[in-house]
Parts: structure tokens; sequence; C-alpha cells
């Protein structure tokens, strides 16, 4: 048996930081299998959700051409509120936006990760904004 040379402190740092690294491991993982399936087109372009620790992003995208159709972010918006209540604007932004567009129909990309909570709460009002997906 080795005995560690590390204090307990050292430990626990070192263990935190191993579980954040697979945690940011685990969601691109589940980004890149998302986007091996999902893909936008012309009659149907993507729908990609970005969600940091303060800001929300939406763009609608034609992936065949490579253009972004329709772009909304809380970036310099002045939207008060928690994170959700950001993401519902993001989602009725961008709805709107893409109606202008004229896009109606959308594949949605919840960009790895999981459909509750901020990204179900954009998905929500982008649906009651009109978009279909």
């Amino acid at each position: 048996m080795s005995v560690s040379k590390l204090s307990v402190r050292q430990e626990r740092r070192v263990n935190s930081m191993k579980r954040l690294v697979k945690k940011a491991l685990n969601q691109r993982l589940r980004k890149a299998r998302i986007r091996s399936t999902v893909s936008g087109t012309t009659e149907r372009p993507r729908l990609s959700v970005f969600i940091s620790n303060t800001q929300v992003s939406a763009q609608v995208i034609d992936d065949t051409k490579g253009t972004t159709l329709a772009a909304s972010t809380t970036v310099g918006a002045k939207v008060e509120g928690s994170l959700s209540v950001k993401a519902a604007w993001v989602g009725a932004e961008i709805a709107k936006k893409a109606k202008t567009a004229k896009v109606s129909k959308v594949v949605f990309d919840r960009g790895g990760k999981l459909y509750h909570g901020r990204v179900k709460a954009l998905a929500d009002a982008a649906r009651n904004a009109g978009l279909e997906f």
C-alpha cells in the first residue's frame, strides 16, 4: 500500500477538479451525440440553444448553407429576473425573429443540456410564440 503524500484538503481539491472535468466531458459527449443526429435544413433549420451561468442565447441555423437566419440573446438586453425568466424571453424573441425570416418549423438542439428547467422554459416560450418543433 502506498501512502498518499497529499493532505486531506489537497485530496478534496483534486477530487473536486476530477468531478468538474468529468462533468464537462460528459456534456461535450452529449452535445456531440445530439449534433450527430440533429441537422438543420433550408425547410427546417436548427434552433440551437446556449445557456451559461448568467446569459442565454439562441440561434436559428441553416446547416446546409452554414448561415444564421435569426439570433437572440440576453447579452446587452434589459431583462430582469431569474435565468428561467431570461430563457423564456429569449424563446419568445427568437420565435418573433424566426417569423420575420419566414421560418415556422425548426429542429430543436438543446446543446448538451437536459430538457428541463431553463431549456424547457425557452422551448415552451418559443412554441407559444408560434414555432413548431
